[in-house]
């Protein structure tokens, strides 16, 4: 694979977190960017992208599901290098900045299907180490408690098993996920809904235990998740070569890892996921 030339850190580039807004998010597992993450024409172009691939899914393909589509819309790296996303996770992460997943979750209106509780980190034990995980869910439609918001439990990531809960089977196709944190590990007490407008984002910590209700408002519910690592954190390439790629963000490598390449679509690892079932999350 070709290592592709990564986008260095801008001479210009300015954080967009505060020490004391990373503090809370590295405390919390979790932080809400009520400014604009893009500029409107460009989140525009976004959600434009967005709405292309979501009308080319083939038929019976939920749109719940629209799991890495980077690999085969490399269009996509407009915005998942851009400056305005990478300087939202530097502050937490460092310069050194790796693309690990994206992941389109739409709720269609009346039929959204529910998102079990779990931690993103259960699905991802055998991909990478150590599991330490920014994800950025940036609101394409209002995400409101109305159609199925994110919902979180603060400090999950750092408390109980830290990423790692015990998980109990659900009936075949009630949910997004075929499983679900065992109901006594989660207090629901505790539960923060995350409301955010288009082109408003949350950040979370890969371990954090959070999920969502079904959607059967009359309002779609999409969010595009951008996932990024430290260089310093190593895939096991030897292991899941076959059906992930990683990706040079910002800065350089710190681990040896193989990276993708960013202007080429990689439409033979879609079809290895579909065929073995195989899923980043």
């Amino acid at each position: 694979m070709v290592a592709p030339t990564s986008s260095p850190t801008s001479a210009t580039s300015t954080p967009r977190l505060t020490p004391a807004e990373v503090a809370t998010f590295k405390q919390e597992g979790y932080h809400i960017f009520r400014k604009p993450v893009f500029p409107q024409a460009k989140f525009d172009g976004l959600k434009a992208c967005f709405e292309n691939i979501l009308n080319g899914l083939e038929s019976g393909v939920r749109p719940e599901s629209m799991d890495v589509p980077h690999f085969q819309h490399p269009e996509l790296f407009e915005w998942l290098f851009a400056d305005e996303v990478l300087d939202i996770v530097e502050p937490i992460l460092g310069p050194d900045i790796a693309l690990f997943a994206s992941h389109f979750i739409c709720k269609p209106r009346g039929n959204g299907q529910r998102v079990p509780w779990h931690e993103d980190s259960s699905y991802w034990k055998t991909m990478i180490a150590p599991m330490e995980v920014v994800t950025v869910w940036l609101a394409i439609d209002p995400s409101t408690t109305e159609n199925g918001c994110m919902r979180i439990i603060p400090r999950t990531h750092n408390s109980g098993k830290m990423g790692f809960s015990d998980y109990e089977d659900l009936t075949k196709e009630v949910a997004v996920f075929p499983n679900e944190i065992t109901a006594k590990q989660r207090d629901m007490s505790k539960v923060i809904p995350i409301e955010l407008k288009p082109n408003q984002c949350s950040l979370h910590d890969g371990r954090l235990i959070h999920g969502s209700e079904a959607n059967t408002s009359t309002k779609r519910r999409c969010g595009y998740t951008m996932r990024y690592i430290s260089t310093r954190t190593r895939e096991n390439h030897e292991k899941i070569g076959e059906w992930h790629h990683l990706y040079l963000a910002r800065g350089k490598d710190l681990s040896g890892n193989v990276y993708g390449d960013p202007t080429k679509a990689y439409p033979e690892l879609a079809r290895f996921r579909a065929k073995h079932g195989k899923n980043g999350h």
